[in-house]
């Protein structure tokens, strides 16, 4: 049984930080951003184009960083695009003022990585990304660079997300395997090292299309708009009839794992690189795990995995079951009282094979 005091904050705790001031935001923290293990953080009303990504560094302000790095800015107030290939410092609705003791790590929400929007976040004093040591007091900001497509934002919109915890929650290997033997968290083999290996799937049953890169001269995407773009107009399909595709250099791909993960009530999970020396590309950007994402409990029965992958130098071949990434396990201190896919919409629980939201059903 996880342990009561120390472990992942469930939604009850993350709205009682809310209540207690540990988080503040203007206009106030709604229902809707509070997920089973997370809160989702909303865009201010100001996007700054910057010359290059930063961390504000020890003892330093974001904003001072801010007037060294700006090139101009951006009003969000009636929408605006960012475009590919610039980055941004957009100001967040909500800052923190964290308990000693209580940490915090962010990551980019489903949708948004499937869209190659690289999103991170950065604070005061920040020597990390994405990293907001215990006891943080202070604003919060996005970094956002898109990668394959310009989108169209809005402030309220909510591109990344950030989980609480205190001490020290992963799962070690002899505990995450005696887990899978009393429920078992992935369908086949479970492959245990460092956290939860999962492989991807290039031999999909009935069908030889096995993913979708992304095209390199697109639309701008509203990123309110749900269902609603023709994935032909911004993807190409990517087809394999020998369970191997080879990777371009620069170019983005949705694909899919082979194994399908639960994710128990008690537990989160984080999805990371596998090892950097098995190949020249980089698996995911966001990475968070809710509990009951593929789980009985939460009207599933194991869900694949979406991978967004990125190749770096050199051409790169991918076969079918290469192991790519890691679920690495955490408990949580306390069961949340909404799990994922049972009492919230959930866009990807049962998922296989998908793009984000934003287009229409292939």
């Amino acid at each position: 049984m996880p342990n009561a005091m120390n472990g992942v904050l469930p939604n009850q705790q993350i709205a009682a930080m809310v209540e207690s001031g540990a988080i503040r935001a203007e206009p106030m923290v709604t229902d809707a951003q509070i997920q089973p293990a997370s809160l989702d953080l909303r865009l201010g009303t100001v996007a700054y184009r910057v010359r290059a990504s930063f961390l504000a560094g020890q003892g330093a302000k974001v904003s001072d960083r801010l007037t060294e790095f700006e090139m101009h800015r951006v009003d969000l107030s009636e929408g605006a695009v960012l475009e590919k290939g610039c980055v941004y410092v957009v100001p967040l609705m909500e800052g923190l003022a964290l308990p000693e003791g209580i940490s915090a790590v962010a990551n980019a929400k489903s949708s948004t990585g499937r869209l190659d929007l690289l999103t991170r976040t950065i604070t005061d004093g920040g020597t990390e990304f994405d990293r907001i040591a215990p006891g943080y007091t202070g604003p919060l900001y996005a970094e956002i660079c898109p990668r394959s497509f310009s989108v169209l934002v809005r402030p309220g919109m909510r591109l990344n997300q950030i989980r609480f915890g205190s001490g020290d929650a992963t799962l070690d290997d002899d505990t995450l395997r005696a887990l899978h033997a009393e429920t078992p968290l992935v369908d086949g083999n479970a492959v245990i090292d460092e956290g939860l290996g999962f492989s991807v799937d290039l031999k999909l049953p009935g069908t030889c299309l096995v993913g979708y890169r992304a095209k390199p001269h697109t639309g701008v995407i509203d990123l309110d708009k749900i269902g609603h773009y023709d994935p032909a107009a911004y993807w190409e399909e990517v087809h394999s009839t020998n369970g191997q595709i080879i990777l371009d250099p620069g170019a983005f791909y949705i694909l899919v794992s082979r194994e399908a993960v639960t994710i128990p009530p008690a537990y989160a999970a984080e999805m990371a690189p596998y090892l950097a020396m098995v190949g020249e590309f980089r698996v995911h950007y966001a990475g968070f795990f809710d509990p009951g994402f593929g789980h009985a409990a939460a009207g599933g029965a194991g869900s694949r995995g979406v991978l967004e992958v990125r190749c770096h130098e050199a051409p790169f071949v991918l076969e079918h079951g290469q192991v790519v990434g890691r679920l690495v396990y955490e408990h949580m201190a306390q069961i949340p009282s909404q799990l994922y896919g049972a009492d919230i919409a959930s866009n990807y629980q049962g998922q296989g094979l998908k793009l984000s939201k934003h287009f229409a059903a292939v």
